[in-house]
C-alpha cells in the first residue's frame, strides 16, 4: 500500500501539478476540488497514464464533515495520509468595504482558515500515531500584507500563516511538519489568473512575462518545491518560504 499525498484544491495549476509531481514519486495521490469532474477524471488519467496511482473526488471544503468523512475513507480503503497539500484559495476579488458583505468576509476565513483547522484536526492525531507526517499549506502575499480592497482575504490568508504557526508548535515535536509556503507573485495556471484577468489578458501576461521569460511561476517548479519540503529530513524543516519568480520584488521591497 502507498503512502498518500492528499491534494486539497487539486485545480489545473499549483494542486494538479503537485498530485502529479508526487504520484511520480511513488506517492497515491488523491486530488479534490469544488467542482469540474471532467476536468478532475482528465488529471487522474493522466497520472495513470504515465504509470501512477490517483483517485479524484469532489469536495465541497466549507460544508460540514466533507473533510473529516473524506480522511477516514481515504485512510480506510486506500492508505495512510503521509503528506496533505492544503491548496485552497480564499480570494474573493478586490472589494472595498462598503461592497464586502459580511457573507463574503466569512466564506474567506472558513475556506482559508477553519478549512485548515478541520483537516488539521483530522489528520495530526493519525500522523502523531505514526510518528510522521507533512501538512504543507499554499498561501499568498496577503497573508503579510494587507492592500486596499483585500479586507476578507487579506484577513483569512493572516489568519492561516498564523494557525500554520501555532499547528508546529504543538505537532512539530510530534514529528509532524507544517509548512506555510507564500506564493509571493502570478502562477502560470489557467484556472485561478486566467479566469481573474480574462483569457485575452492572461495570454497577453504570458507573452510579454511568462513562458521563455519566466517572469510567472510555473505550476511544475513549484511542485518540486513541494515534493522537497515533503521529504526534508526533521534536522532541518523548513516552515516558511516565500516563492516568487526572479523578476518579482519581494513583498517587503514594495
Amino acid at each position: 500500500m502507498k503512502p498518500v499525498c492528499l491534494v486539497i484544491g487539486a485545480g489545473a495549476g499549483i494542486g494538479g501539478n503537485v498530485g502529479m509531481r508526487f504520484a511520480a514519486e511513488g506517492y497515491h495521490s488523491v486530488l479534490c476540488r469544488r467542482s469540474d469532474q471532467y476536468g478532475l477524471d482528465k488529471l487522474v488519467a493522466d497520472i495513470q497514464t504515465e504509470g501512477g496511482e490517483a483517485t479524484g473526488f469532489l469536495l465541497n471544503a466549507i460544508q460540514p464533515d466533507t473533510i473529516e468523512k473524506l480522511v477516514e475513507a481515504i485512510e480506510r480503503d486506500t492508505g495512510p495520509i503521509e503528506t496533505v497539500i492544503y491548496n485552497l484559495g480564499a480570494q474573493i476579488g478586490d472589494r472595498a468595504l462598503a461592497d464586502t458583505s459580511y457573507k463574503a468576509f466569512e466564506m474567506g476565513w472558513r475556506i482559508a482558515t477553519q478549512g485548515l483547522f478541520r483537516l488539521a484536526s483530522s489528520v495530526c492525531p493519525l500522523m502523531e500515531a505514526r510518528g510522521h507526517g507533512s501538512i504543507i499549506v499554499t498561501s499568498a502575499t496577503a497573508a503579510v500584507r494587507g492592500n486596499s480592497g483585500q479586507h476578507s482575504h487579506a484577513s483569512a490568508m493572516g489568519g492561516r500563516r498564523m494557525l500554520c504557526q501555532s499547528l508546529n508548535a504543538e505537532m512539530g515535536p510530534k514529528g509532524i511538519h507544517i509548512a506555510h509556503v507564500l506564493i509571493d507573485g502570478a502562477v502560470d495556471a489557467p484556472d485561478t489568473l486566467s479566469k481573474m484577468l480574462g483569457p485575452e489578458q492572461f495570454q497577453a501576461l504570458r507573452e510579454s512575462r511568462g513562458l521563455e521569460h519566466d517572469g510567472l511561476m510555473l505550476p511544475a517548479k513549484i511542485a518540486e518545491t513541494y515534493l522537497h519540503l515533503a521529504q526534508q529530513h526533521r534536522s532541518t524543516w523548513t516552515h516558511e518560504i516565500d516563492l516568487r519568480s526572479f523578476t518579482d520584488l519581494a513583498w517587503w521591497n514594495h
